[in-house]
């Protein structure tokens, strides 16, 4: 536990959940952002408050050090990015293996808006669920981009600006164990029902894993996590 503060980047789904439980037994003052920038899966929105409610009951250590959470409106990104993610389109990928869901610039901006309000804030710290492992490739998630970002942003607003990715080398077997090493069967069972990875939005569905489709690449890359991390607890 250190005494640093920390700003969570966290959008409602596993990834960025399992990212908030270990800032919250990190740092001793955590705080939340959010960003709608017209996504289609926009009912990981809506589970945001549902998993933030959650965790506080989770642990009350959790729930002392666990602050505001902030929102922001970033609808012009989905406007001008024209991509699977923000409007209908089939989910494919080009010729250089990047997918349609790539939304260029996104999470470039997303941290460049986290340090605003941490430099605001008086925040220490800017941590993301971002994995370089995640079968996407998409390139604001690799370390190498993040660290380019860090200098940058620390250039820019002269001070130190830290930014922590605790997945970056982690795969969704090892999210779902990490998970569990935080929270135990409780926090599993919190990011299997309520948080929210489908890109279709579909919560209609219940798997083993949780809700979504079931066939669009996010949720075949947390059903094969969860499989793969049950097998390694037999």
């Amino acid at each position: 536990m250190s005494d640093r503060s920390a700003l969570v980047l966290f959008s409602g789904g596993q990834d960025s959940t399992t990212t908030l439980a270990w800032a919250l037994e990190c740092h001793g003052r955590v705080e939340t952002i959010g960003f709608d920038y017209g996504q289609r899966h926009a009912v990981e929105l809506e589970q945001r408050g549902i998993v933030i409610a959650g965790l506080r009951r989770l642990n009350t250590d959790w729930d002392a050090r666990l602050g505001d959470d902030h929102m922001l409106d970033l609808s012009d990104l989905g406007r001008i990015s024209e991509t699977a993610l923000t409007r209908d389109a089939e989910i494919a990928f080009d010729d250089q293996g990047l997918p349609s869901t790539f939304v260029p610039g996104r999470n470039l901006l997303f941290f460049t808006y986290a340090a605003a309000i941490a430099f605001r804030r008086g925040l220490d710290v800017l941590v993301g669920g971002m994995c370089e492992t995640d079968y996407s490739g998409y390139p604001d998630c690799r370390d190498t981009t993040l660290k380019s970002l860090q200098a940058s942003l620390s250039l820019g607003m002269d001070r130190d600006v830290v930014i922590e990715t605790p997945l970056m080398w982690v795969d969704k077997a090892g999210t779902w164990a990490m998970a569990h090493e935080l929270g135990g069967d409780a926090l599993v069972t919190l990011i299997r029902d309520d948080t929210h990875t489908c890109y279709l939005g579909d919560r209609t569905t219940k798997h083993a894993w949780g809700f979504g489709c079931g066939t669009c690449p996010a949720c075949e890359l947390r059903a094969a996590g969860w499989e793969q991390w049950k097998a390694q607890r037999l």
